[in-house]
């Protein structure tokens, strides 16, 4: 009788145990009809996932399930046309650590709908560099180009600058001939934002006297990653027709504000929901990543590269507010 086949996999569980998860051995499954086998290469870590690892977030649907929203690889099985044996291939989103396995595992099953054949100038670890982190950023400035976003309407504050999305909106916003600004509560990171391509750092409480419901036009745009009170401040300081992408909420869920920025001003508030981005448009998105988008140097958004055993260390240390740039899963 053959052996039965295993894979490491980081699985979250959540039953009378309480909330407990780690390093398990499961069975290598066989693709269903319209499925593709991966032997996943990498990984990433986004704050949901620190969320999801931890419990200190209700992310997961059903348990138990397999942690990571990004996986990178070469196809091993599939069962589906479009995909061969030996394709370089990713996935971001969709069910991915939410009422599906996830990334977080050396083997990953998924319909062949979800995945993105990796484009040239692209591999497994570079695309994972990118992750759900670099496609969202790229999602907000696309929807921020499609609405008359240009770079003569003037610089674009990105919040959070220090954190994955942020880090990697500054690098892409640079690329295309935008003044990207960061805003950060990290002042010891300024050079490396700099180095990103930010033409200034401003500290988080640079907008605090915005409190009127219109201010002085200091902004072309926004990409923010924090909610809250910042949002509302960017509402009040940006210039006519200018849009704000809304990707996060790092700071609070919450929006209070008015509605003179948008009636007085034309303000747009475009929202980012780049788990259930339509193929076409993610494939493209990612194309343009491996190429015109893609930011000057990716190893300088890499602060660190670990081991799937490394994971709960990693995810504390995101949620006390310790990390930055992108921290690259190796499986």
């Amino acid at each position: 009788m053959a052996k039965m086949q295993t894979y490491r996999a980081f699985r979250i569980h959540q039953d009378e145990q309480g909330h407990h998860a780690g390093l398990e051995q499961l069975a290598v499954p066989t693709p269903a009809p319209g499925e593709v086998l991966i032997r996943v290469e990498y990984s990433s870590i986004n704050y949901k996932d620190a969320l999801a690892g931890t419990g200190r977030g209700k992310i997961l649907r059903t348990f138990p399930l397999v942690g990571g929203i990004d996986a990178a690889g070469i196809v091993e099985q599939s069962s589906d046309p479009d995909y061969q044996p030996g394709d370089a291939v990713l996935a971001t989103g969709y069910g991915l650590s939410f009422d599906h396995d996830g990334g977080y595992a050396e083997r990953l099953c998924v319909p062949a709908s979800w995945l993105v054949p990796i484009p040239n100038g692209l591999d497994p670890r570079s695309a994972m560099i990118l992750g759900t982190a670099g496609f969202t950023a790229a999602l907000a400035v696309h929807r921020m180009q499609v609405n008359g976003q240009h770079p003569e309407l003037g610089p674009i504050l990105v919040t959070g600058a220090s954190g994955g999305v942020g880090s990697i909106a500054i690098a892409i916003l640079a690329r295309l001939g935008y003044e990207a600004v960061a805003l950060s509560g990290k002042p010891e990171l300024a050079d490396w934002l700099q180095r990103l391509g930010a033409t200034r750092v401003l500290g988080r409480d640079a907008l605090a006297e915005a409190t009127r419901p219109l201010e002085k036009a200091l902004w072309g745009g926004a990409i923010d990653n924090v909610g809250g009170e910042v949002l509302a401040q960017i509402t009040r300081t940006l210039v006519p027709n200018g849009n704000i992408a809304a990707i996060g909420l790092a700071a609070s869920p919450r929006l209070e504000t008015t509605v003179m920025p948008f009636i007085l001003r034309g303000v747009s508030l475009l929202g980012c929901n780049s788990a259930d981005t339509a193929q076409p448009l993610r494939g493209a998105l990612w194309h343009a990543l491996a190429d015109a988008w893609r930011p000057a140097d990716l190893e300088v958004l890499v602060s660190a590269e670990l081991g799937l055993e490394e994971l709960p260390s990693a995810f504390a240390r995101m949620l006390d507010g310790r990390t930055h740039g992108r921290l690259l899963v190796r499986i």
